[in-house]
């Protein structure tokens, strides 16, 4: 080995990847190297163990110029005394570079795709709004780099928080098939394995973290299991890379219950709105109390929710106009609050205006309520730190209510009560009956009421009511005009909910998505729940886009189903796993000559409709196995009845096309079996005409049969 001129820096070898349309990286192998040897994986990728300095000095000379001391010379260049094998597939000639005029143009928009990558990754952790995340990405429209997005990701991820790596693995799930194929996804994954030796110099815990995401990837179904294996067999036994992938399978994947462990693992309990209102009443207790301004200012500062603290203007004028020797302190705290601006004029308002809106209701308790109100109002107003023209006029008229039929208000005061007591007893028997008898007409404005108040109240409480509200909507059975109504209603209202609820849009968005698994909602129904509000920057278009989002996400309707953790039902959570299996064991009963009755009956009694894709992957990849076509009759069977689902159908065929690379080991005929039985499905009716073999194709590194 002559000199550093027979190698490219790892950042060259991908912008010249860019440049030449090929699919893996550029091997760093030396001259001396055949290239019979050269280990490959995926699509015939090298890998190369990245081991560049992290020093901020840059090597490399200014201006594009070339050589210089301690640099690797220009970026193509080569060292002219090396020889070149015409033969080697990773070497390029004078002649072949010439071919790649865009080479230049190509590391521009490589630099510029990094950039833009890292503030979309930066801004994802600060707002944690998966949906604009995936749309930024979208709009960069360069899938060719969409590797380096995967490894920017998790490398950010991992020298930050719990609550960020959970939000990186989310995110891979998101943007996994619809944005980011399959490929690059695994190539990402290999960028990092690759540069594990490097990460450990700024993240100690390397090994562990970088193991975790990669058995994440595996679990979420968006890296197979074999990419262990492969990468394995392409690094040295001594590097780091081995050892994540080594703790990956060992320390992660073989655990028992690894896929619940897994997925559990950064998970952080968030703050719910009790709490931040419990710490909120707390720290002015104290302040009043203590007359502490800086420790005041601490509290406010440590709460971490700026757009929360109209609550805080809330509650201290409240307090005041309960304890009137109070006033003059509270006062004091939101005056300097305000002029410091840690609490905004926006929030200023914002929490004077819930004041007005509830003053007729306090008046029960403070008898003057309505004149100490105008009196705060005056004081704050002379004082400079509140704009009294931007308030909402305060007068002795209720606004904006309208005038409600008496038994409608008498109904919604009885809801109130029967959702109370089943959040105690869990008894939805009980709930059936007390409906009947205060709903004898069975009239849709009154389910549709009911269904707002419902969630409503589940939304102000812990998961485990969450839990239980959506038990019960999917119980009720509900007509869905009813339920669409009852969303429509919640919506509408979200603005106020928001007031009093920070978190409104995720919380709406996972009880629509959530109704769609639970099958109170068809799909379509989103576009009819999407019609009472208009625009796509309203709160309700905001819901609309989330639960979208929620629903098309890898395995979407497990995760679903155990988003507030299965408390309200009679199980703790889906094990995917034990319902795989389930499935297998009923199909083979069945092929074995069982009866058809009772296979569509165990498939109906799994009750998860959303994962029936499963059932029609299994029977077709045993159909094809075995060339017997009893399964393709239970399927028939099924879908006949409605119980499988033309979009289930879809994703079945699907799923076999993504691992036909790995049945056709055991199965040589594999392809030509599927085409036919992909043409057959289209003639009866199974699949969309739009529907053709090759959507699937990224399966060679993507998955395995299972």
């Amino acid at each position: 080995m002559n000199g550093t001129g027979d190698f490219i820096s790892d950042e060259g070898r991908e912008i010249l990847q860019s440049a030449s349309g090929s699919e893996g990286p550029l091997s760093s192998s030396s001259s001396s190297k055949s290239p019979s040897s050269t280990q490959v994986h995926g699509k015939g990728s090298p890998v190369n163990n990245d081991t560049r300095s992290r020093s901020p000095v840059d090597g490399r000379p200014k201006k594009d110029g070339c050589g210089g001391k301690g640099t690797w010379g220009g970026l193509m260049d080569t060292d002219s005394s090396s020889h070149i094998d015409s033969m080697d597939p990773n070497c390029y000639s004078n002649e072949e570079e010439c071919e790649h005029p865009n080479a230049s143009e190509s590391a521009h928009d490589f630099d510029a795709y990094k950039k833009k990558v890292t503030i979309i990754v930066e801004e994802y952790f600060a707002t944690d709004d998966v949906v604009s995340a995936t749309n930024e990405l979208k709009e960069l429209a360069m899938p060719s780099y969409n590797y380096y997005f995967v490894k920017k990701l998790v490398s950010m991820a991992m020298d930050r928080h719990d609550q960020e790596k959970e939000m990186a693995a989310v995110l891979l799930s998101a943007v996994y098939a619809d944005v980011i194929d399959a490929p690059q996804v695994y190539r990402g994954f290999s960028k990092l394995v690759e540069s594990a030796d490097d990460l450990i110099v700024d993240i100690p815990d390397t090994v562990d973290i970088l193991a975790l995401f990669i058995a994440r990837a595996v679990v979420d179904d968006i890296l197979p299991p074999a990419f262990l294996t492969k990468q394995r067999a392409l690094l040295p036994n001594d590097s780091k890379g081995a050892e994540v992938l080594e703790r990956a399978e060992k320390g992660y994947l073989a655990a028992p219950m690894h896929a619940e462990t897994i997925e559990r693992r950064w998970r952080v309990s968030k703050k719910t709105v009790e709490d931040v209102k419990a710490r909120i009443n707390n720290l002015l207790i104290e302040y009043v109390t203590s007359g502490d301004k800086k420790e005041a200012y601490r509290c406010i500062k440590d709460l971490k929710v700026p757009f929360f603290h109209h609550e805080i203007v809330k509650r201290a004028l409240v307090m005041a106009m309960e304890k009137r020797n109070t006033e003059d302190r509270l006062l004091d705290l939101l005056k300097e609050a305000a002029e410091e601006g840690l609490i905004n004029s926006s929030q200023i308002t914002k929490g004077f205006d819930r004041m007005i809106d509830t003053v007729d209701d306090l008046s029960l308790d403070i008898p003057n309520a309505q004149k100490i109100l105008k009196s705060l109002i005056s004081n704050a107003t002379s004082d400079g730190w509140l704009c009294a023209s931007s308030l909402r006029s305060l007068s002795l008229e209720p606004r904006n209510k309208l005038l409600e039929d008496n038994f409608t208000k008498t109904f919604k005061l009885k809801c109130q009560t029967i959702i109370q007591e089943y959040f105690l007893t869990g008894d939805i028997s009980e709930v059936f009956s007390c409906l009947e008898a205060e709903n004898k007409t069975s009239a849709g404005e009154l389910n549709s009421i009911f269904v707002k108040r419902l969630i409503t109240l589940a939304m102000d409480r812990k998961n485990r009511e969450k839990e239980m509200a959506s038990v019960l909507l999917s119980s009720l059975c509900f007509p869905t005009d009813d339920v669409v109504n009852g969303f429509g209603m919640l919506i509408e209202s979200a603005d106020d909910t928001a007031l009093d609820n920070p978190v409104v849009v995720e919380d709406l968005a996972m009880f629509l998505a959530r109704a769609v698994v639970d099958e109170a909602l068809a799909p379509q129904h989103l576009e009819e729940v999407g019609s009472q509000f208009s625009g796509t920057d309203s709160v309700g278009g905001k819901v609309l886009q989330m639960a979208k989002s929620l629903l098309k996400a890898r395995l979407s309707g497990e995760r679903i189903l155990r988003c507030w953790g299965g408390g309200g039902s009679s199980t703790p959570g889906w094990a995917v796993e034990d319902v795989k299996l389930k499935i297998a064991k009923l199909l083979e009963e069945y092929e074995s000559g069982g009866d058809i009755r009772e296979a569509y009956r165990c498939i109906k009694e799994l009750g998860m409709s959303f994962f029936h894709h499963e059932v029609v992957k299994k029977a077709l990849v045993v159909v094809m196995e075995k060339k017997n076509d009893r399964l393709w009759g239970l399927l028939a069977h099924c879908f006949g009845s409605g119980l499988i689902t033309m979009n289930q159908m879809t994703k079945g065929f699907s799923r076999v096309e993504e691992c036909l690379d790995d049945l056709a080991l055991d199965v040589p005929d594999a392809r030509k079996q599927f085409l036919a039985y992909v043409e057959k499905a289209k003639t009866i009716g199974w699949l969309d005409s739009s529907f053709h073999y090759g959507n699937s194709m990224n399966g060679k590194e993507n998955g395995a049969c299972l």
